[in-house]
């Protein structure tokens, strides 16, 4: 995945976290289910770019 299209996503999922969690508290089981598949998403987001980016900086 592109950076471009993993940094939609997690906008995304930010904007979908945002929204259940008004309609339905912080503490919801969908507001939990999306806050795990934001913090997945920016994971791999670390992983990808943010480590690479260190790793070369680095050397």
């Amino acid at each position: 995945m592109i950076k471009q299209e993993l940094i939609a996503l997690i906008e995304k999922k930010r904007a979908e976290l945002i929204q259940v969690a008004i309609t339905n508290g912080l503490s919801s089981s969908v507001a939990i289910r999306y806050s795990q598949e934001l913090d997945h998403l920016l994971n791999e987001y670390n992983r990808n770019y943010i480590k690479k980016s260190h790793q070369l900086v680095s050397q």
